[in-house]
């Protein structure tokens, strides 16, 4: 790697300088170089502490920077600065953008297509995490790159959705790239950079901090032509990227939901301030402007055709027919309601189950309960 992609590392790694006052240094003194060339006095003027100014004036955080960039090579993980022309255009344009990004995966793919971010609630409904996969489904069979963060509930689920539509995904995570937070998202993010990529801004060991997670948002929608929240509660950090979103001059689509639920009073009250009623990925690809357009398939009423005739084209054993009528959309049933509604045997709705999950009929939720896809 060039020499001041060291100098880019570094600035990313030393304490007490954020996006913003990064940023604000490269305003003032142009590169990272001049950066740590600055006198005691020209950094002071800008707002650094006393900490940070003998942090960046000590040669160790430039050793430091070298050994990280050692290190990516064998952990697959490609590195792109601020100064590259490599670095995705929407993001250079926001006010504050990352520094460096670290990526693994298919990410030039990725972000070379239309990106449209799709976040909801970590403790999201069983309505919630159907419509966040169904939607993400349809849009990455369009041609959509699906945007979301790799946390549980409505991202998994967007993330899911977009690998079953044989599309594209990115997961911006608040963590290094050496890990996964949840743990229990590995196999998920080993399915993601084999269809898309992951990207983080934080140095490598970095933990999931809470803090992280804002920033992570500013990246999220800073990718896309648009975020789309599925669910969200009254102070959730969906809400935050919808802000930010708007902020920097992205669209804001929401999925309209129960009034009666508390991760509903996020996107409707984004509908009611001027997002966007999704109720279909039509209904997106409806609103795109005409160059974004161009770069995706014809629009289509549901799934493009090949995901509808894939679709149109399984075949369901009568077993299999029975047990799908019993199934709803939004209110998961468990295995034993399944048993006594439809009076077959365990092993009989234990092989109905597993053939309509094959055939990517239902959706099986944590303690045995199943819906019907949409």
């Amino acid at each position: 790697m060039p020499a001041e992609t060291a100098d880019w590392v570094a600035l990313n790694m030393v304490r007490g300088i954020g996006p913003r006052s990064a940023n604000q240094l490269l305003r003032e003194f142009g590169c990272p170089a001049n950066v740590f060339t600055a006198s005691r006095s020209a950094l002071e003027r800008v707002g650094l502490k006393p900490p940070t100014i003998r942090e960046l004036h000590d040669s160790e955080v430039l050793q430091k920077a070298a050994a990280e960039i050692e290190r990516l090579e064998p952990l697959g993980i490609e590195l792109v600065t601020l100064g590259d022309p490599d670095y995705p255009s929407l993001l250079r344009e926001i006010h504050d953008p990352p520094l460096v990004l670290y990526l693994r995966g298919r990410w030039r793919e990725a972000i070379a297509r239309p990106c449209l971010a799709v976040v909801g609630s970590r403790r999201s409904s069983s309505y919630g995490i159907n419509a966040a996969a169904s939607l993400a489904r349809d849009l990455a069979a369009q041609g959509l790159t699906i945007v979301s963060g790799l946390a549980r509930g409505i991202d998994a689920a967007a993330h899911r959705g977009a690998l079953d539509g044989a599309g594209l995904t990115i997961a911006v995570v608040g963590t290094g790239l050496d890990s996964t937070y949840p743990a229990e998202h590995r196999p998920l993010s080993t399915e993601i950079v084999a269809s898309g990529a992951i990207i983080s801004e934080f140095p490598l060991a970095t933990p999931p901090l809470p803090q992280n997670f804002p920033y992570r948002n500013r990246i999220l929608s800073g990718l896309c032509f648009g975020v789309l929240i599925v669910e969200a509660a009254e102070h959730s950090g969906s809400l935050i990227t919808a802000r930010m979103a708007a902020e920097q001059g992205r669209d804001v689509y929401a999925v309209p939901g129960n009034i009666t639920s508390q991760t509903s009073f996020g996107p409707n009250y984004l509908i009611k301030d001027g997002a966007k009623l999704i109720q279909c990925a039509r209904d997106v690809l409806e609103e795109l402007p005409n160059d974004l357009r161009s770069d995706i398939h014809e629009l289509s009423d549901g799934p493009s055709p090949a995901v509808q005739t894939s679709i149109d084209s399984v075949i369901l054993t009568e077993v299999e027919r029975s047990v799908i009528e019993l199934l709803s959309t939004d209110v998961p049933a468990h295995i034993d309601q399944l048993l006594l509604a439809s009076q077959l045997s365990s092993p009989a709705m234990m092989n109905a189950l597993l053939g309509l999950e094959m055939k990517d009929r239902i959706i099986q939720l944590p303690g045995k309960s199943f819906l019907r896809r949409l």
